[in-house]
């Protein structure tokens, strides 16, 4: 259990998506105007990587692991296509789905929600994933079950929510404010992400 909660805490604050590895910006920058479609994007984020990190991790250590099949092939160079197969599989229903109940929120977010599947922030989960199978079963960042696995995508994209709806809100508000001419849209976007970075960086000394 302490294992899981460190790497819950780590997964949002220490190696935040945006913050840390500034992956999924795209739409990041594009959707964070509000905070209601920030949040939107930000629950459909989370879902997906929270299905496809244990997904692929059993893809990774059931089937194109070495010594998984019967012959002892290594498959796992097939790994990458095959992530972005369930991944993709995973975004269509969550396309769907959004579609049929919230139809509002599927307007708002337009192209970006069919493009979660070609955000970088759910295939860095799994890449992310995969190479942290083969650390110190002691470290923090050790991912060695698929409860692990679940735990990873899940705070992940419960970071990257945290960070796209605080995005949101700030940008409402810089809506009303005397911004400088020169600075106005993407400039002081750019300039507020990178302050928020700088502010998040105070979590990386914590020991875990």
């Amino acid at each position: 259990m302490e294992h899981l909660l460190s790497l819950a805490f780590r997964s949002i604050f220490v190696d935040n998506m945006i913050f840390a590895f500034f992956l999924g910006m795209c739409s990041f920058l594009a959707v964070s105007k509000n905070v209601k479609t920030s949040f939107g994007l930000g629950v459909a984020v989370t879902f997906v990587l929270a299905v496809t990190t244990p997904v692929n991790y059993l893809l990774l250590t059931k089937v194109l692991g070495p010594n998984c099949l019967a012959n002892g092939v290594d498959l796992t160079y097939l790994s990458f296509i095959l992530f972005i197969a369930v991944i993709a599989g995973i975004v269509q229903i969550v396309e769907m789905a959004v579609e049929k109940f919230s139809p509002s929120l599927y307007g708002a977010l337009g192209i970006f929600l069919p493009l979660i599947a070609v955000n970088c922030a759910i295939m860095g989960a799994s890449l992310f994933m995969q190479q942290r199978i083969g650390l110190d079963p002691a470290s923090s960042q050790f991912i060695g079950s698929v409860w692990d696995a679940l735990i990873y995508g899940l705070f992940s994209g419960l970071g990257w929510t945290l960070s796209i709806v605080l995005m949101g809100a700030i940008r409402e508000r810089l809506e009303y404010s005397d911004v400088p001419k020169p600075l106005q849209g993407l400039g002081i976007t750019f300039i507020t992400v990178g302050l928020m970075a700088i502010a998040m960086m105070c979590f990386s000394g914590i020991k875990l």
